[in-house]
């Protein structure tokens, strides 16, 4: 069967096979496309003002949160408005409006739901597969996103297959060497079960552990229309 292979576990399972794309320049978003690739990595650095500023940000605004619905010409306004209070905003406004510009653009949306929030513990601490399309996520600050690649994964354990347990013990991974992560300012689009004909083939990740007084600052993108 074309773009499957056996996946290599005690239980023979036919699994879509699915891959990881990588790189420096942005262009490499556009990979996710291919039916084989359902995570693509664009491993950007970001400038040490970027992040001073958002240092200072979570200093005084430790609970920072913004869910709206923008358009690429209203997300740096709209941001810009909840961070009135906050005298070095542009940069990261800036940063932020760009990717919903690259986001909106890359998949013909007028508009995303946008979600930029302050986090001192995990949000989804879980391995699970979103049911959206696809998702764009970065992290300015604190550990970053963790994930699997498809063919190392047991999905019967995941979410009620679990029994409750931990990751560590419900057996959907064999080994903590197979946890991948992304690093912070990374920009990654995360394909998930809701894109045409994936359904098995949707990244498999979680939000990492946070350390002792860290704090995350986390951008997700996601479809709307």
């Amino acid at each position: 069967m074309e773009g499957l292979t056996l996946k290599p576990n005690s239980k023979n399972n036919i699994e879509k096979y699915r891959e990881s794309v990588v790189s420096r320049y942005p262009d490499v978003l556009t990979e996710i496309y291919q039916e084989k690739v359902n995570i693509a990595i664009w491993q950007r650095t970001l400038s040490n003002s970027c992040l001073e500023n958002v240092s200072e940000l979570l200093t005084q605004q430790p609970n920072f949160k913004v869910v709206v619905t923008v358009t690429p010409d209203e997300a740096y306004q709209h941001l810009a408005e909840h961070l009135s209070s906050f005298q070095n905003q542009h940069e990261l406004c800036q940063q932020v409006s760009l990717l919903v510009d690259m986001f909106c653009t890359l998949f013909e949306l007028k508009r995303v739901g946008l979600r930029l929030t302050a986090l001192d513990r995990p949000m989804c601490p879980k391995f699970h597969v979103d049911k959206v399309p696809c998702r764009l996520v970065t992290t300015f600050t604190g550990s970053a996103t963790q994930w699997l690649e498809n063919n190392v994964i047991d999905r019967t354990k995941l979410g009620a297959g679990s029994i409750g347990l931990p990751d560590e013990e419900s057996g959907v991974y064999e080994s903590e060497e197979q946890i991948n992560q992304l690093l912070t300012g990374d920009v990654a689009l995360l394909k998930g079960e809701g894109w045409f004909d994936n359904l098995d083939g949707g990244l498999v990740h979680r939000s990492p552990a946070v350390k002792v007084n860290e704090r995350r600052l986390l951008l997700t993108l996601d479809f709307i229309d």
